[in-house]
């Protein structure tokens, strides 16, 4: 079991994490609720049907990471404007699009790494240097999205576009300074991956 989640009888997932592992994946769901931000509950609104209906921004992110883990509906390497006039249309669409959904996704996202941390916090409060980790079927797809949010940030940072821009992360040199963050980008690959088994029917 270490290095990877395996499933339990009757639904959800375990791993065993030994303390650093707990720590530095801990110490980056904490980073990525801070890159994206307070809710709007944070922002205190007192009237839930107000906030229910709130609209988000319109304009995508200047963080790159941001970007990745936001990007626009409606445009990208899959759709391509042949005009002037399908660009600006495609902007339109996307803009409305984020003004509608962002807030919904960003909530989303700061729930799974919320559960992330929770969960891990009640295995530090268990007093052991290492625990094995132990989701319900819920957790685990919470755990799921948090993943790959946090791989996405990470690629982001690298500059991982493709496949071809990961297996270049295999040569690079112990001295390179990206290395830390490349062996945190393929070790939690590692834990998406088998997590993602343990859900398959």
């Amino acid at each position: 079991m270490p290095g990877q989640f395996e499933p339990l009888p009757g639904g959800g997932a375990a791993v065993a994490l030994d303390e650093v592992e707990i720590s530095i994946i801990r110490s980056l769901a904490v980073q990525l609720l801070e890159l994206i931000g307070p809710g709007p509950a944070e922002d205190a609104t007192e009237d839930p049907l107000a906030e229910l209906f709130s609209e988000g921004p319109s304009e995508p992110p200047a963080d790159p990471v941001l970007q990745r883990l936001f990007p626009d509906a409606y445009s990208g390497p899959d759709v391509e404007a042949t005009s002037p006039e399908q660009a600006e249309e495609q902007r339109q669409y996307s803009a409305e699009f984020r003004r509608f959904t962002e807030n919904d996704l960003r909530a989303g996202k700061r729930d799974n790494a919320l559960a992330v941390i929770r969960s891990l916090d009640a295995l530090a409060s268990a007093g052991e240097g290492g625990a094995v980790l132990k989701l319900s079927t819920e957790e685990s797809q919470q755990w799921l999205g948090a993943l790959n949010d946090l791989r996405l940030a990470i690629g982001s940072r690298l500059d991982v576009i493709d496949e071809e821009d990961t297996d270049l992360l295999y040569r690079l040199p112990d001295d390179d300074p990206r290395k830390p963050m490349v062996m945190a980008y393929l070790w939690l690959g590692g834990l998406q991956e088998t997590l993602v088994e343990t859900l398959m029917p």
